[in-house]
């Protein structure tokens, strides 16, 4: 269990290390409060980017997704279903191939998109489960390590 929260959590401060200095964002969408974080895949070790089947180069973002109970505090990630692209300044479109991955109680969603150097991408996610559908929407700006 330890080393499962250790995991999650390096992933959520992978950002640490981006270009704004900052950890994982979230957003209280409905009932739920959405997690989230993009940065350089570059950022990961080598061994937890083939841990989860990840790609490192410096052109390639890394976009990590969980999704809470925002009515239960303390109850574990929830399980989804998760789609959505990233659109740059040319408002070409990408889709993002979202992989979940379950470690004991924590579930979050891993995708990865190609960007350029100094580019700020536009990311548009659908969240469902159930009856309830949410949209994440936020910008990133990225640059080649």
């Amino acid at each position: 269990m330890k080393q499962i929260f250790i995991t999650v959590f390096t992933i959520f401060l992978i950002g640490l290390g981006s270009n704004d200095l900052q950890a994982e964002q979230s957003k209280r969408l409905g009932a739920w409060e959405v997690h989230y974080n993009a940065f350089n895949s570059t950022l990961l070790r080598p061994e937890m980017a083939a841990q989860y089947g990840l790609s490192r180069s410096a052109t390639l973002a890394t976009l990590n997704i969980s999704v809470l109970d925002a009515t239960a505090p303390g109850k574990p990630a929830q399980q989804v279903e998760i789609s959505g692209y990233v659109m740059n300044p040319l408002s070409q479109q990408q889709t993002l191939d979202f992989n979940e991955v379950i470690e004991g109680e924590a579930v979050y969603y891993l995708a990865q998109t190609r960007f350029s150097n100094l580019e700020t991408l536009r990311f548009f996610i659908t969240i469902k489960q159930g009856d309830q559908t949410q949209e994440l929407r936020f910008h990133k700006e990225f640059w080649a390590n």
